[in-house]
């Protein structure tokens, strides 16, 4: 079994990065309210997250290893290239952009609430700080080349289990309450507002569109195939499901850590007042390995979301930009509104419910392409697997819906 691994061992990465943006600010208020809300009894809400983040990152990926392309780049191509004229292509990639830049403004307010919380930094400085810290890192992971970029991003999602998960050596949680979790249940309407949000905060956009790019520059650069597609999509198999064990626990013990340490806790529904009740429930100690976590969690989310961007924006818009202006774009109006003095938390849940429109634009598009015969030839998606992914499409899109529908006045 370990022999026949070993192999596999060395594809590893892709995965790793883009599983960055399932432990971003928004899961963190997503999980933290449903653990104070509801102690445990959401858990199986992120099992089941991240069940479907491991279907969905994997088909991203099996896209990109068996076309050499990204999903942007086919969908630009296949789905809203000359047949459907300059109009359809150019709403696409404006929405695409829209979901981008939503993306930045979550991981961006993070980490100035984190900066805010730890040294006491403006929150607009903060947002300047981390916009500027995110393109100069981006730049300088990229110029070292894709390992580099892999490695060190990697290492980002390390630190951030650490920062998250080293809060359940101040609160332990229950372990009989915690199985309890595991089973199905919406306590009262709320709960199912509150399910969709720490879904749609699960299955990102943004990453579902850099999965296929990671994947392809990875796996075929310049498009040449140097290992053969059956043995490339066995690694991906194990990368996804690795990646996302680990982006999985970090979120799951969020929502264990809030359920033991913030029970009982009015006014945890922002990142700031749950700083402050772990801070008055856990200690000072626990209080900062949490905002540290953030900083980090915003920082590295942060950089995953500009490379997305821009590569979107590279394949989708029909005319050419400068790839530093094309990262410059999906970061600026994050930095913008902070400037503005608009509440953070405000902000966040409306840069969720922007996400949630965009969910479909990524899948729906991504399970038409893997079950097309013309796009993957042999490895065109089962009729099974077809089926599983259009009832997964129609789950995430009708939570999502139902948040929307709630979140509307």
């Amino acid at each position: 079994m370990l022999r026949r691994l070993l192999p596999s061992l060395a594809f590893l990465g892709p995965a790793f990065v883009a599983s960055v943006a399932y432990v971003d600010p928004g899961n963190v208020a997503a999980n933290l309210t449903a653990g104070a809300e509801y102690q445990y009894r959401l858990l199986w809400v992120l099992a089941l997250s991240s069940l479907i983040a491991v279907v969905v990152q994997y088909q991203s990926a099996k896209l990109g290893v068996v076309t050499g392309e990204s999903l942007s780049a086919l969908v630009s191509r296949h789905l809203v290239g000359r047949r459907a004229g300059r109009l359809w292509r150019g709403l696409y990639a404006l929405q695409a952009m829209a979901m981008a830049i939503a993306t930045d403004i979550a991981e961006v307010i993070g980490g100035a609430l984190a900066l805010n919380l730890l040294f006491g930094v403006p929150l607009w400085i903060g947002g300047i700080l981390v916009g500027v810290v995110t393109l100069l890192l981006l730049e300088a992971l990229r110029r070292r080349g894709e390992h580099a970029f892999e490695v060190v991003v990697t290492g980002v999602l390390g630190l951030v289990a650490v920062g998250f998960m080293a809060g359940l050596l101040w609160a332990p949680p229950s372990a009989s309450m915690a199985v309890r979790g595991l089973v199905p249940d919406f306590p009262d309407g709320r709960s199912v507002s509150l399910s969709a949000a720490m879904l749609g905060a699960t299955v990102m956009p943004h990453a579902i569109y850099l999965h296929s790019t990671l994947a392809a520059d990875r796996h075929r650069p310049g498009g040449r195939l140097e290992t053969p597609i059956p043995q490339l999509l066995r690694s991906q198999r194990l990368d996804v499901v690795l990646a996302l064990a680990v982006a999985g626990s970090v979120n799951i013990a969020m929502l264990l850590f809030a359920a033991a340490a913030l029970a009982g806790h009015p006014a945890t529904d922002s990142i700031e007042t749950a700083h402050d009740a772990i801070r008055r429930a856990v200690g000072a100690a626990s209080a900062t390995v949490f905002a540290l976590g953030l900083l980090v969690s915003g920082l590295g989310s942060a950089v995953v979301g500009t490379h997305a961007g821009a590569r979107i924006m590279r394949d989708l818009v029909p005319w050419q930009v400068h790839p530093k202006v094309r990262r410059a774009v999906t970061i600026v109006p994050a930095v913008l509104l902070l400037t503005l003095g608009l509440h953070p938390t405000t902000m966040l849940v409306t840069s969720q419910l922007v996400l949630s429109f965009g969910i479909a634009f990524a899948l729906l598009p991504l399970i038409l392409l893997t079950g097309s015969r013309r796009v993957m030839g042999e490895f065109r998606d089962s009729p099974a697997m077809r089926v599983l992914c259009a009832v997964l499409v129609a789950l995430v899109v009708g939570l999502n819906l139902a948040l929307i529908a709630q979140s509307v006045p």
